[in-house]
């Protein structure tokens, strides 16, 4: 423990303020969901401190319910009144796990605070990307993110990810179809990125294979895909894009068998709540270490779908609108009998 964290000083003498945290990742879902365990375990070794995290205010609900943080700062349209706000704060120490302009921005405002920064390996990703050679290290970005705390003495529980869901969220049995009540599949059809989520005849092949209750998870931008999907089968399908917040999306994710999902937050939250995840993988790969992550005790491994071998993949380390040679094989090329049979296996072990 650190002695930066006795909130006492000699006898006599009034207690010292508690050490003061702010940590940083302004974006997307699952990059923040991944940050989680760096927030436990922070907790967990400075069990007096005060903890703020820092992330743009759509992000806001995936850690407001979070126990382990005393506060979520919201980057605010007005960056400099964001600032004044910061300074205010007086922080001990800088999680920096996003490292970018903004945050340098961040830092350089709060010149006091000792900094810590995560590396990104962009020049390794570009290498990849560019020129189809792999450097990058075999080791995912949550162990990445404890590197650059290490001075600090934190180290990761095992404990994996973490997601809290709060009562108000929990979906009522109710607001699905009946023939759902005895359990159902998660498919998540919505990707961030065209190139990082399976053509629309793909979806509708895969969900006419699988022989199981569906639920279709997406934002309100997937809906008419989910409509159309749904339109194969409406007893067995049900298009759940658009119609729940994220949080109650994580609580289908929870209540769900087995998520098949694209490299999207929702495979990060499924990891966080421990489902088994069948993660299907386009124009992005596994290698950048951002794949599903259990913690030491892995109660729910995940399987990989993707192309091996295909000259030009990876081709970016987020992802297109279209891809830029025209032909999309990184996911046309995926074999939906491939992901049929992991599913029914997944289900048979599961029994």
């Amino acid at each position: 423990m650190s002695t930066e964290n006795a909130n006492m000083t000699a006898a006599g003498e009034p207690p010292l303020p508690p050490v003061k945290f702010l940590i940083i990742r302004f974006s997307s879902i699952g990059d923040i969901v991944l940050t989680t365990p760096v927030i436990r375990c922070l907790r967990k070794t400075y069990p007096d401190a005060i903890i703020h995290f820092l992330t743009k205010k759509s992000f806001k609900g995936i850690l407001e319910h979070n126990p382990y943080l005393d506060k979520v700062q919201v980057l605010d349209d007005d960056f400099d009144a964001m600032l004044t706000l910061l300074k205010a704060e007086a922080y001990n120490h800088i999680i920096d796990l996003h490292h970018n302009l903004r945050t340098l921005r961040v830092k350089k405002a709060l010149p006091k605070a000792k900094t810590y920064a995560f590396s990104k390996l962009n020049i390794e990703k570009f290498i990849y990307t560019n020129l189809k050679l792999n450097l990058l290290p075999k080791v995912h970005i949550v162990d990445r993110n404890f590197a650059c705390i290490a001075p600090l003495g934190v180290t990761d529980d095992g404990e994996g990810l973490d997601y809290f869901i709060p009562a108000m969220d929990r979906v009522k049995q109710e607001d699905l179809p009946t023939a759902h009540a005895a359990g159902f599949i998660g498919v998540v059809i919505g990707a961030a990125l065209a190139t990082k989520k399976l053509p629309l005849h793909q979806l509708k092949a895969l969900c006419a294979a699988i022989n199981h209750p569906i639920v279709l998870l997406g934002g309100k931008e997937d809906y008419e895909d989910g409509k159309a999907i749904a339109a194969i089968d409406d007893i067995k399908i049900y298009n759940a894009c658009g119609k729940f917040n994220l949080n109650e999306s994580a609580d289908l994710v929870r209540r769900a068998k087995l998520i098949v999902t694209h490299d999207t937050g929702l495979m990060h939250i499924a990891a966080a709540l421990q489902k088994p995840v069948i993660s299907v993988w386009g124009n992005t790969v596994p290698a950048f270490g951002m794949y599903p992550f259990y913690g030491a005790r892995n109660l729910a491994p995940y399987d990989v779908v993707e192309v091996s071998k295909l000259w030009c993949r990876p081709c970016s380390k987020i992802g297109y609108a279209r891809c830029p040679r025209g032909h999309f094989k990184c996911m046309e090329q995926i074999s939906v009998n491939e992901i049929v049979n992991l599913v029914e296996r997944r289900l048979r072990n599961n029994n």
